[in-house]
C-alpha cells in the first residue's frame, strides 16, 4: 500500500502493467514489482498502491486517482477514472505483512514543491521566500500526519492483527550539500531557492520521516524502513541520482519522484524488512 513513492507512476520508474489503467499507475520497475518478482513463489503479493494516495485513502476513504493528469503540466487521455476503494480494504486476517509508504501527501508536499517553485521564480533565485511563506503551517501539517498516521496503523492491526505492518519511510530527496543543485535546471528543482532547498530538506522532509518513525514505534507490531540514510548520495542533484527532479533527462514530467534505481534501493530494504517479518522467531 502507499502512494506514489510506492506506485511508481512516473516512466523512469517503469512502465504501466494493468489494462485497462485505473488511474493509480503502478509501474512494472516500482519496488513492490521487484519484490514479486525476485520473491517468486515465496509470497502471494497484492499491489493496491495509488498514486497521489493520502494517509485517508489507505484508511477509509475512496480515492479518485488522477492517472498522469495534472494540468497545466499534462493531460491524461483517461481521465476521469472511477474511484477506487480504501487501501485497506485489500487487507484480510490471513494477511502476513502489510507495507505501506504514505503520508507526504497528507502533508501537502506536493503543493508545498509548486508554491516553491513559483515563489523561488519571483525571488531571482535568492533568500527563502518558500519558507518565509509556509513555514508557520509546517507543525500542523507535521501533527495531521502523525495523528491520521496512527489512526491507521490502528485500522491495519484490527484487521489483521496477527500481521506485521512496515511502515516505508521517504528516500533522501535534496542532497545536504545544496551548492550541488543548480540554478533553474529543471532536471532539479527548478527556480527553488537554495535556502528553500536547506528549509525543505531540515524542517519538512527530515521532520515528516520523523513523524512517520515515531507514529511506528507506538504500534507493537509495526517498524519503520529506513530509505533515508541508504539514498542519501543519490539525491535530485547527485550525479548517480535516485530521483528524478521536476523533469527527466528525457524532458518528461517527474515532479520529484524516485526512478528504477530508487525503486532497486527501496526494494532491497523492503525486502529485507520483509523477510525479517515472516522468519520464524
Amino acid at each position: 500500500m502507499g502512494d506514489s513513492y510506492t506506485a511508481g507512476v512516473i516512466q523512469a520508474a517503469g512502465d504501466v502493467f494493468e489494462h485497462p489503467r485505473d488511474g493509480c499507475d503502478r509501474t512494472d520497475r516500482s519496488y513492490p514489482q521487484v519484490i514479486d518478482r525476485d520473491f517468486g513463489s515465496l509470497i502471494d503479493l497484492t499491489n493496491v498502491s495509488c498514486g497521489a494516495a493520502t494517509i485517508e485513502d489507505v484508511t477509509s476513504k475512496a480515492q479518485e486517482p488522477i492517472g498522469r493528469h495534472l494540468p497545466p503540466f499534462s493531460q491524461d487521455p483517461d481521465y476521469p477514472f472511477p474511484p477506487v476503494p480504501p487501501q485497506s480494504e485489500a487487507v484480510t486476517s490471513d494477511t502476513d505483512v502489510i507495507t505501506v509508504g504514505v503520508g507526504g501527501n497528507t502533508l501537502g508536499f506536493a503543493d508545498i514543491l509548486l508554491n516553491c517553485l513559483q515563489l523561488g521564480g519571483g525571488s531571482d533565485g535568492t533568500g527563502t521566500p518558500c519558507k518565509d511563506d509556509l513555514a508557520e503551517t509546517i507543525p500542523g501539517r507535521l501533527t495531521k500526519v502523525s495523528t491520521q498516521y496512527n489512526q491507521m496503523l490502528a485500522t491495519l492491526h484490527k484487521k489483521a492483527p496477527n500481521a506485521k505492518t512496515l511502515a516505508i519511510g521517504y528516500p533522501t530527496v535534496i542532497p545536504d550539500d545544496t551548492s550541488k543543485c543548480q540554478a533553474n535546471n529543471p532536471r532539479q528543482f527548478g527556480s527553488i531557492t537554495r535556502g528553500d532547498l536547506d528549509w525543505l530538506r531540515s524542517s519538512v522532509l527530515e521532520p515528516l520521516n520523523t513523524a512517520i518513525e515515531k507514529s511506528t514505534a507506538t504500534q507493537d507490531t509495526a517498524s519503520f524502513v529506513d530509505l533515508y540514510d541508504s539514498s542519501r548520495n543519490h539525491s535530485v542533484c547527485d550525479t548517480d541520482k535516485w530521483m528524478e527532479g521536476i523533469v527527466n533527462a528525457d524532458n518528461q514530467l517527474s515532479l520529484v519522484h524516485p526512478n528504477a534505481k530508487g525503486h532497486r534501493n527501496a526494494a532491497d530494504h523492503v525486502a529485507s524488512a520483509i523477510l525479517n517479518a515472516i522468519s520464524p522467531a
